[in-house]
């Protein structure tokens, strides 16, 4: 979705990952086929470039910086080092005011039995570094789920959360330029299944005040880090309308992918803009919008029949071309949009259904 973005405004892509054939590879000038650690393969990549951006966190440190020897990376190196560990992130949120869960970090399982009994049960044990959608967790309900969940972090530093009882989890997707200037998509409301994202809607059903807040505290985390490019910071909203940040996304997020179409300017098109010194478009959305994920399970009974998903002509698809539809993969989405968010919304889980019962 950037590379589209970014040749619809005359750019030229060069994609560096790990596979080959990939999703961006399909739609890229060049693709790069390499290890992230053949950091002789990621400078000659940087050589042949203007600038350097990123999709998802997991990419090394190291790597990031080998590239920023001949190039710009936008974002920063040490921003990537702070968000793919959810201790590096919590504190640094926590060091700079920002409203998170009370946290520990687990080395042993001694810090663990400390962490539990401070904290309470229900608590959550997280991996500290390289985990999404739910990989790499246990939720700890008595004392006796203690050694059992520490095992399954196999030796790997980790984060004992408390638990919190939320009422809805929302997220803001914003960008930043290089002079400081941000933009940003208002709240979006997200409903998961599984520990995935499934739907996401905007504007989200939250009182103003929340709204406020939660725009905020993302350009405030924005500025800390000098940020350049499309962030997401994603939220609880307790049962009494406090908000505590999740995680960050330091990217273009999957609940923003509901701009890809429905706004004047998606995320992918504002990181673009951004990580090439450009001015930032319009946030404006031309509708309430809303998003469902099709995940693999889609294609449990065979190709989808997707005129079943378009007959609602408010309806758009996209898929990535992911040859293997595996359960739980992420293999695109649908967009909606409505008068309302709950119009929208009710339109891609109308459609996403139609595929499933269409299929059988």
């Amino acid at each position: 979705m950037f590379t589209l973005e970014a040749r619809k405004m005359g750019y030229r892509v060069h994609t560096f990952s790990p596979d080959r054939d990939t999703p961006t590879g399909h739609v890229a000038d060049v693709e790069t086929s390499a290890s992230y650690d053949d950091l002789d393969r990621v400078r000659e990549f940087a050589r042949s470039v203007d600038v350097v951006t990123f999709e998802f966190e997991n990419v090394p440190s190291k790597t990031v910086e080998a590239a920023a020897e001949f190039v710009d990376v936008h974002p920063k190196g040490e921003i990537l080092h702070t968000t793919q560990n959810r201790l590096r992130e919590k504190t640094f949120l926590s060091d700079n005011g920002f409203p998170v869960t009370p946290f520990r970090h687990i080395k042993s399982i001694d810090d663990l039995y400390r962490a539990a009994d401070a904290l309470g049960y229900p608590s959550v044990l997280k991996t500290a570094g390289f985990g999404y959608d739910g990989k790499g967790q246990a939720k700890i309900r008595a004392h006796s789920d203690l050694d059992e969940a520490f095992a399954a972090m196999n030796g790997n530093d980790s984060v004992l959360e408390a638990f919190v009882a939320f009422a809805k989890e929302v997220s803001v997707v914003c960008a930043r330029d290089q002079d400081g200037n941000l933009a940003h998509y208002g709240v979006i409301e997200n409903e998961h299944a599984n520990h995935i994202l499934d739907v996401s809607f905007a504007p989200a059903m939250v009182s103003e005040t929340v709204y406020r807040d939660a725009v905020e505290i993302t350009r405030n985390v924005a500025d800390a880090f000098g940020y350049v490019g499309t962030m997401c910071v994603e939220f609880f909203l307790t049962t009494d309308d406090k908000l505590l940040v999740n995680e960050i996304a330091p990217r273009p997020h999957n609940s923003g992918h509901l701009t890809f179409g429905p706004c004047v300017a998606s995320q992918f098109e504002q990181q673009v803009r951004a990580v090439c010194g450009l001015p930032l478009g319009s946030t404006e959305f031309y509708r309430s919008a809303a998003m469902a994920n099709l995940l693999g399970e889609v294609w449990a009974n065979g190709e989808p029949k997707w005129s079943a998903a378009l007959a609602d002509p408010n309806v758009k698809l996209h898929l990535y071309g992911k040859a293997d539809p595996k359960p739980g993969r992420k293999m695109g989405h649908l967009t909606g949009t409505g008068v309302t968010a709950e119009e929208a919304a009710s339109a891609v889980r109308a459609a996403r259904e139609r595929l499933k019962t269409s299929n059988k």
